[in-house]
C-alpha cells in the first residue's frame, strides 16, 4: 500500500511536470485605423480628391495570433501569424496574403531568438524607435515605400538584445513570391535551383537602447530575379540601404532623427539616393500628443529631390481608443511626382508639382 502511494504521487508529480513544460499561451490581437482623407493637385488636372485610404492612417490595420510555449530551463518555442486589412474594402493588404504581415515559428531564450518564415527584416526595427511618425499616411513611406514594407518570405531571422545591445540579422533564399506591383509583392519568389542567387535578401543590425536614448546601424540588401518589379531582372542587380539613426527622450518630448543611403541597380539613371528625416513628438498632456517630422530625398547627380513636411496630433479616449487628425506637405523637383500620402496607391501630383493632404480618423487596439 505504501509502495502504491508513492508510485500515485511520482506519477502525480511527472503529470504536473509535463504540464508545466507544456504550459502555452496564445493571444489574439488587433489594431484597427480607419480614415477620412483630402489631396489637392492629383494629376495632369491638379483637381482635389476624397477618399478612405486602405492601407494606413497612422498605422496599418491587422488582425494577429501570437503563441508561445514554454520548453524548460529558459527555452520557449514562438509563433507569430499576423494578416494586414484594409477596413475600406474589407480585404487582406500586403499583396492579398492571408498573413502578410508576418508568419514565423521559431525558438527562444536567453541567447536570443531564431525564427523562420515570413518576418521583418533588421531594416525595419533600424527605424522603429528614431521614425518619430513611422508607417503615418504622410511619413518616410511617402518618400521610400519599402521601409515600412521591409519584410521578406523564406527567411531565417535571430536577434539578441544583451544589456542594452541588440544584434540581428535575417537571411532570405526568395524575399517575395506575390506577383502584385507594390512594396507588398515585387514578383521575386527566389528559391530556384536555376539562379541559386535569385531573390535573395539580407540584412544585419546592431542597436544600443539606454533608458533615454538609443542608437542603430542596420544594412538591407535585396537582390533580383527574373521577372523582377523595379527593374530588379537579373540576380546580379541589388537594392542595397544603409542606415543610422537615433532617439533621445526628455520627459515629455522625444526627438529621433536617422539618414539612409540607398544604393539601387536597377535604376539604370539614378542608383544612388539619400533619405534624412528629423522629427519630435510631444506629449501636450497624459491623453494628447502632437508630433511632426521633416523629411529629404535627394538622388545624387540629379534634379530630382522632394521634401515632406508632417504633423499628427492624436488624443486618446481610453488605453484602447483613439482620435487624430494629420496633415502633410510634399514638394518635388525634376522628374519626380512622389505622392504626399502613402495611405493608399495613387493620386499623385504632376512631375515636380507640390500636394498636400489631410486626414482625421480613429484607431482602436484590441
Amino acid at each position: 500500500m505504501h509502495r502504491s502511494l508513492l508510485n500515485l504521487a511520482a506519477l502525480a508529480m511527472l503529470a504536473s511536470a509535463s504540464f508545466a513544460t507544456q504550459a502555452q499561451t496564445v493571444t489574439i490581437y488587433g489594431l484597427l485605423d480607419q480614415s477620412v482623407e483630402h489631396l489637392t493637385n492629383v494629376g495632369a488636372a491638379s483637381t482635389g480628391t476624397n477618399r478612405l485610404p486602405g492601407l494606413t492612417g497612422t498605422v496599418p490595420s491587422r488582425l494577429g495570433f501570437r503563441g508561445t510555449e514554454d520548453l524548460g530551463e529558459g527555452l520557449k518555442a514562438v509563433f507569430t501569424l499576423e494578416q494586414g486589412l484594409g477596413l475600406d474594402t474589407g480585404t487582406f493588404n500586403q499583396g492579398g496574403r492571408v498573413f502578410g504581415r508576418q508568419a514565423f515559428v521559431g525558438l527562444t531564450g536567453n541567447w536570443g531568438s531564431l525564427t523562420l518564415g515570413r518576418q521583418y527584416t533588421m531594416l525595419f526595427w533600424s527605424q522603429l524607435d528614431a521614425d518619430i511618425l513611422g508607417p503615418n499616411a504622410y511619413g518616410s513611406a511617402s518618400l521610400d515605400s519599402y521601409l515600412p514594407n521591409a519584410r521578406a518570405d523564406n527567411a531565417v531571422a535571430y536577434r539578441g538584445t544583451f544589456n542594452g545591445f541588440t544584434v540581428g540579422a535575417t537571411y532570405s533564399l526568395g524575399r517575395d513570391s506575390v506577383n502584385v506591383p507594390s512594396p507588398s509583392g515585387t514578383n521575386c519568389a527566389g528559391e530556384s535551383a536555376a539562379d541559386a542567387q535569385a531573390c535573395r535578401e539580407w540584412s544585419a543590425l546592431a542597436k544600443y537602447d539606454a533608458p533615454n536614448w538609443g542608437l542603430a546601424l542596420a544594412v538591407d540588401q535585396i537582390r533580383g530575379g527574373t521577372g523582377a518589379f523595379a527593374s530588379l531582372t537579373s540576380s546580379t542587380l541589388t537594392d542595397r540601404r544603409a542606415t543610422a539613426a537615433g532617439w533621445v527622450r526628455f520627459d515629455a518630448l522625444k526627438l529621433g532623427a536617422g539618414v539612409i543611403s540607398r544604393r539601387n541597380e536597377g535604376s539604370a539613371t539614378t542608383p544612388r539616393s539619400g533619405l534624412w528625416y528629423a522629427g519630435a513628438a510631444y506629449a501636450v498632456t497624459p491623453a494628447f500628443t502632437l508630433d511632426g517630422e521633416l523629411f529629404r530625398l535627394s538622388y545624387k547627380d540629379s534634379d530630382n529631390k522632394a521634401t515632406l513636411y508632417a504633423l499628427r496630433g492624436a488624443y486618446s479616449l481610453s488605453k484602447r481608443t483613439a482620435i487624430y487628425a494629420t496633415a502633410g506637405r510634399i514638394g518635388n523637383s525634376g522628374t519626380l511626382a512622389l505622392a504626399v500620402s502613402n495611405a493608399a496607391a495613387g493620386n499623385g501630383p504632376v512631375a515636380g508639382g507640390v500636394q498636400v493632404g489631410i486626414a482625421a480618423g480613429v484607431r482602436h487596439a484590441f
